[in-house]
């Protein structure tokens, strides 16, 4: 990434440790640098620009302010875009700072141990997103009306997407996940996270999710014809699932699209599950029956993950990547995955991790006993046409 238009501060109390910072910063291309020793002198000197700065890198433990409060301080006056928290203090406290950051609105680009490194330093800082395109989505959609948004289903401005689920053991590719991206004239790709409550609003979910399920099937045709059988899963809302008839008219869709159920994983977000219950349970039910699969999406991030297991008929369970982040450095994190992983053991579930970014995460996750990865490290979503060229230029990691 070009970093020459961006500009950075670092927030550091200790000189030497701060002049460390700056040079590696301007040894990756940064050509505004500022600095600060404190974070009240970082506010005053964020409080007099005329805009948001971009990216800001800061310690936790610094003298007369501390970074918790400093972070808060920064989210609500909107003074930064992006934050990087460098500090020596304990995982537990790093990850804790950084899930109170995004909670705040702030774009955390990560957390770093120190010493730190030229090489964690720079991956983070490529996670950067200046937010100028955001911007213009969300101007975009303040006026996206429900016409509009049928009008986008109706010219199939709707497109799938697919990221490859691989087996950790062997390396194969085993299946994708299809999500959906908003390929919008004169505004470019939209993320599901800016459209997706707005088609719930407008009653929409059910066919947006039609659409998907039908250039899925459409893709695992065309990949069986080049010789390549895999498994798909789509995201499924609970708007959907509390329709009793959906079950039938899923099953139509698929068949009638020369796919068989069975390859077919429907993921289901476990906060949702539980809203209307009679009614989603009836569907789920009759899912499993009619040979689709289900997996429980995002598992330990809702209030009720054991009572879910309990009551669905789920084949798979998924990882949630707020726990796969960091793992190797994050010891409680990896007693979550080893108590999910033990849970689905018993249970005959599959096991996903989603989020896989690292050789280290993959590398724990293996060792643990996960089954099948997804995430950056292996690839970024993609169009349909590119997984047989993408599943010839994969080489796993070896050991």
């Amino acid at each position: 990434m070009d970093f020459s238009e961006q500009t950075v501060m670092v927030v550091e109390d200790h000189d030497f440790q701060r002049r460390t910072v700056m040079r590696l910063l301007q040894g990756l291309g940064f050509g505004d640098l500022l600095e600060a020793t404190n974070g009240h002198q970082a506010l005053s000197l964020l409080r007099a620009r005329a805009e948001p700065l971009d990216i800001l890198l800061c310690d936790l433990d610094m003298p007369e302010m501390d970074g918790v409060e400093f972070i808060s301080h920064l989210a609500e006056k909107e003074l930064v875009k992006a934050l990087l928290v460098v500090s020596g203090l304990e995982p537990s406290i790093l990850h804790t700072v950084e899930t109170m950051a995004k909670a705040y609105g702030l774009q955390v680009l990560g957390t770093i141990s120190k010493p730190l490194t030229l090489q964690e330093l720079s991956a983070c800082l490529d996670r950067y997103q200046p937010k100028e395109e955001e911007s213009k989505v969300h101007s975009f959609l303040e006026e996206a009306s429900p016409e509009i948004l049928r009008q986008g289903l109706a010219q199939k401005e709707f497109l799938a997407f697919f990221q490859p689920k691989v087996s950790f053991a062997t390396g194969e590719l085993l299946g994708v996940e299809a999500l959906v991206r908003w390929f919008r004239p004169g505004i470019g790709v939209v993320l599901p996270k800016h459209f997706i409550p707005a088609m719930e609003l407008a009653g929409l979910v059910e066919p947006l999710t039609d659409a998907l399920l039908w250039q899925t099937c459409a893709y695992l045709r065309a990949w069986s014809e080049r010789g390549l059988t895999l498994s798909a899963s789509v995201n499924v809302s609970t708007n959907c699932l509390s329709d009793v008839r959906i079950a039938d008219r899923w099953n139509d869709l698929v068949r009638r699209e020369d796919c068989d159920p069975s390859q077919i994983v429907l993921e289901v977000t476990e906060t949702e599950v539980m809203s209307e219950v009679a009614k989603v349970l009836n569907v789920l039910a009759r899912l499993r029956l009619k040979g689709f699969g289900l997996s429980i999406d995002d598992f330990g991030t809702g209030y009720s993950s054991l009572q879910q297991l309990s009551n669905v008929p789920f084949t798979e369970l998924k990882i949630d990547q707020s726990f796969v982040k960091d793992s190797p450095k994050q010891p409680r994190h990896r007693t979550i995955i080893e108590m999910s992983l033990e849970l689905a053991r018993k249970l005959n579930l599959k096991t996903v991790a989603e989020g896989v970014e690292t050789q280290a995460e993959w590398d724990l996750l293996k060792a643990l006993g996960c089954e099948q990865a997804q995430g950056y490290f292996m690839a970024k979503p993609m169009p349909g046409h590119q997984i047989p060229d993408w599943r010839q230029m994969w080489q796993p990691p070896e050991g």
